[in-house]
C-alpha cells in the first residue's frame, strides 16, 4: 500500500496483507547526504541475534561504515590532507561515501578550481570504469555535433586526474572529476513535491536521452541506468569562493570522534592508523527539484562501473533497480543484453522526471506486482513470456484481462493523470497540454515494448515527435540560459 502519495492500491489480499504490514516494521528515513539512504531497523527484540561486541566503533550517523577501515578497506582521510603527485590537491570537505569508496572536495592548486576527489577502497578495482570513460572522453567534434550536444558542457563524466596512494590498508586508486550538485533522485527527495518545473524536466529528459545516445553510439551498454546515477552539474561561480567562502554558505566540516566500543581492542587515534580519528558527514551542495531554474539543468551521467560492449561482452544480468528493470532481464535470462535494455530504463525514467514518484510502484514490491504493474500498462505479455510467469492466474485471466475491478487498474492514462498531471497542477509547476500528452504517451509505450527488438534506438528516441517539439526546445532554451 502506498500511503507515503495518496493512493491506495488494492491488489489481491495476499499482496495487500505483505504490503500492510511491512511499512510498519520498517521506519524509512531519508537523509540529505549526496550519497545514502538509510533503512532503519526497528527497536531488537529481546532474541537479539547480534550483539554489539560484533562492532568495534561507536556508530555515527551519515558516515561510511566505520568497520571498513581496515586491511582492504577504506583508505582514513582528514581534512587538509594532500593528495596527488607535488600534493595537488587539498581535501576541503567530504562531498559523500559508497560501499567501495568515499568522495571529497577538494581544492586544486594547479587550476585553482574545486574538484571532487574518489578515492577507492584499496580491494577495488576501478579500472574498468576508468577504462570506458577514457573511450567515451575521445570524441571528434563531428561526432559531438551529431549527438546534438556540440558547445553543451560535457554530458559524460570526464576524468580529470588519476593516481594511487598508499596507506594503512593497502593501495587505492583516486580518480579526480568535477563535483557535481546532486543526484536527480537527491534533488527530487529534498523537495515536499518531488517535481521539477516543467521545461526544466523537459531539458532534462532530452539531457538523459541524449547521454544514452552518445554511450550507445561509441558501442556501450549503460546498464545502470536511474535517477542517482544522473547528476546536476554544479555552476561555476562554485570556484569563485575561497575556502572560508565556501565554509560560509555550505557549512563547514563537523568532525566527528571515532570513538572504540569498550569491548574493542582498537586504539583509535593511539596508534591504529587504519582508522582516522574522526568522521566527517557529507556536506549537501544540492537544491530541491522544484528550485531548479532552467539555467540550472544541466546533467552528467555517471557512474559506468557496470557499463559493457556488447559486441565484445556477454551480459546475462540486469544491475538496474526493479522497478525500472526490462522484463526480458527476467523472462529471457540466457538472452544476452543490450542497447534496449537501456532504452526500456530510460522510458521509466522519462515518467520520473515529470511525475511525483516512479512509473511502477515499487515500494517493497515483490517481482510478480512489478510484472503485474507492466502488464497493466502494455498489455498482456508475449506466449512464451506469459506461459513461464507461474502466478499469472493470481493476477489476470488468461486472455490478459485483469482480475481486480476496474478502480483498481492503473493504465497509462490513470497515471498520467494522478502522479503526473494533478500533483503539477496543485503545485502550479506546469503541466503538458493534451498535444504534448499524447505524444508524451505514445513515445513512452515505445520505448516499453515487451520485445527488445520493437524499442526504438535511443537515435530514434530523439527523433520523435515529443523530443522534436517539446524535450530538445527547451533543452537548447536551457543551453541559452547557460550561456548568459
Amino acid at each position: 500500500m502506498n500511503v507515503w502519495f495518496g493512493v491506495l492500491r488494492t491488489w489481491p489480499l495476499r499482496r495487500r496483507v505483505t504490503r500492510l504490514l511491512l511499512p510498519a516494521l520498517i521506519d524509512i528515513s531519508t537523509t540529505r547526504s549526496p550519497s545514502s539512504t538509510h533503512l532503519k531497523a526497528p527497536a531488537p527484540l529481546q532474541t537479539t541475534a547480534m550483539s554489539t561486541s560484533a562492532f568495534k566503533y561507536g556508530y555515527i550517523e551519515d558516515v561510511e561504515d566505520l568497520e571498513h577501515y581496515k586491511p582492504g578497506g577504506y583508505h582514513p582521510i582528514q581534512i587538509d590532507d594532500r593528495l596527488g603527485i607535488n600534493q595537488r590537491y587539498r581535501i576541503v570537505h567530504k562531498l559523500g561515501h559508497g560501499t567501495y569508496s568515499t568522495v571529497w572536495l577538494a581544492a586544486d592548486s594547479f587550476t585553482s578550481k574545486y574538484v571532487a576527489v574518489k578515492v577507492c577502497t584499496a580491494d577495488a578495482d576501478p579500472q574498468r570504469e576508468i577504462d570506458i570513460l577514457s573511450h567515451l572522453s575521445t570524441v571528434t567534434a563531428k561526432e559531438n555535433k551529431n549527438n546534438r550536444a556540440d558547445g553543451a558542457p560535457s554530458i559524460i563524466r570526464t576524468i580529470l586526474d588519476r593516481f594511487s596512494i598508499t596507506g594503512p590498508n593497502g593501495t587505492h586508486a583516486c580518480i579526480v572529476t568535477a563535483p557535481a550538485r546532486c543526484s536527480l533522485k537527491e534533488t527530487k527527495e529534498a523537495a515536499g513535491p518531488r517535481l521539477f518545473q516543467l521545461d526544466v524536466a523537459r531539458s532534462l529528459a532530452a539531457q538523459v536521452a541524449m547521454a544514452v545516445g552518445y554511450v550507445h553510439s561509441r558501442g556501450y551498454v549503460h546498464a545502470d541506468l536511474h535517477l542517482g546515477n544522473m547528476l546536476l552539474q554544479l555552476p561555476s561561480s562554485l570556484n569563485d569562493l575561497s575556502v572560508p567562502q565556501l565554509y560560509e554558505k555550505f557549512g563547514a566540516p563537523d568532525p566527528q570522534p571515532v570513538i572504540p566500543l569498550a569491548s574493542s581492542q582498537s586504539q583509535t587515534g593511539t596508534g591504529d592508523h587504519s582508522v582516522p580519528s574522526y568522521a566527517i558527514p557529507p556536506m549537501w551542495l544540492g537544491i530541491p527539484s522544484h528550485k531548479v531554474a532552467l539555467g540550472e539543468a544541466k546533467l552528467v551521467l555517471s557512474d559506468f562501473g557496470v557499463a559493457f560492449c556488447p559486441s565484445k561482452e556477454s551480459r546475462l544480468k540486469s544491475y538496474t533497480p526493479l522497478v525500472i528493470r526490462p522484463p526480458e532481464a527476467l523472462f529471457e535470462p540466457t538472452r544476452p543484453l543490450s542497447f534496449p535494455s537501456d532504452i526500456w530504463s530510460l522510458g521509466c525514467i522519462i515518467f520520473e522526471l515529470f511525475a511525483h514518484r516512479s512509473l511502477i510502484d515499487g515500494i517493497l514490491a515483490p517481482p510478480d506486482e512489478i510484472t503485474a504493474q507492466q502488464i497493466e500498462l502494455q498489455g498482456r505479455m508475449p506466449d512464451e513470456w506469459w506461459r513461464k510467469w507461474e502466478e499469472r492466474d493470481e493476477w489476470f485471466h488468461e486472455d490478459g484481462t485483469p482480475k481486480t475491478p476496474e478502480c483498481d487498474n492503473w493504465d497509462w492514462n490513470r497515471r498520467f493523470k494522478q502522479w503526473l498531471q494533478e500533483p503539477r497542477e496543485r503545485r502550479g509547476l506546469g503541466t503538458p497540454d493534451e498535444e504534448e500528452k499524447l505524444a508524451f504517451l505514445e513515445l513512452l509505450q515505445w520505448m516499453l515494448r515487451w520485445k527488445p527488438e520493437e524499442r526504438p534506438t535511443a537515435e530514434q528516441v530523439l527523433e520523435t515527435n515529443w523530443m522534436r517539439n517539446w524535450a530538445i526546445p527547451a533543452y537548447e532554451r536551457s543551453r541559452q540560459a547557460w550561456e548568459q
